[in-house]
């Protein structure tokens, strides 16, 4: 089994949020608990498992072998379809949010075209131009950017969203004054990635500020 962090839904699991920790371009140095991209996905899967366990949404948090991509290795996909697999095995066919950070979001996109991924929430992703957009057809996308980000690049993301849009639901929405930590506007890359993923799986519908600024493009 692929190593997570699991907090539980307080009743039947209808639902799993997978929630994918950034990392490095290359690196096959083992991944550690106290590592700073996993450090950040805390706050996500606590405000996650407060809104959702009571409805049933169990927050999973992934823990990759290594922690770089590696070119052609993609070293966090094997990961990431391991736990897709435990998940299905510990809770049978419930739907699935992915949720990555920066390297976990480009991990998330590739792997969405998964038969248990209803949606996926890109935080700040790294999606070098090419990425295929093909697997996320039938699933619900946001892509969420700092406009301050000196990491990962946000004219990637708004145009990966735009490719997206052809195939799916896909949207783009600009985080204002925020760069690639999402340090500096916390409650709001939280308070907007709950809101989506519970609208996603059609269980709350996303409060109207939150809506309007999706569909403004920008929060």
């Amino acid at each position: 089994m692929t190593a997570v962090a699991v907090r539980p839904s307080t009743g039947p699991t209808r639902a799993v949020a997978l929630l994918l920790p950034g990392g490095r371009a290359d690196s096959l140095e083992p991944t550690g608990e106290r590592q700073l991209a996993g450090v950040r996905m805390l706050p996500f899967a606590t405000v996650l498992h407060r809104r959702g366990a009571g409805l049933g949404l169990a927050t999973w948090t992934v823990r990759y072998r290594v922690r770089g991509w590696n070119g052609a290795q993609a070293s966090p996909l094997p990961d990431v379809r391991s736990a897709l697999d435990d998940v299905r095995r510990e809770h049978g066919d419930v739907p699935v949010v992915l949720v990555g950070h920066s390297m976990g979001g480009r991990a998330a996109m590739r792997v969405a075209g998964d038969g248990s991924v209803v949606g996926v929430v890109g935080l700040a992703p790294w999606l070098p131009d090419g990425e295929p957009v093909e697997q996320l057809a039938g699933r619900r996308v946001l892509i969420a950017h700092g406009n301050r980000d000196g990491v990962t690049s946000a004219r990637s993301s708004r145009q990966f969203a735009a490719r997206a849009a052809d195939v799916t639901d896909a949207v783009f929405v600009t985080v204002r004054h925020e760069r690639h930590a999402m340090v500096l506007r916390p409650r709001t890359w939280h308070a907007l990635t709950a809101a989506w993923l519970l609208d996603a799986l059609g269980w709350q519908p996303m409060p109207a500020a939150f809506a309007s600024a999706v569909a403004n493009g920008a929060v």
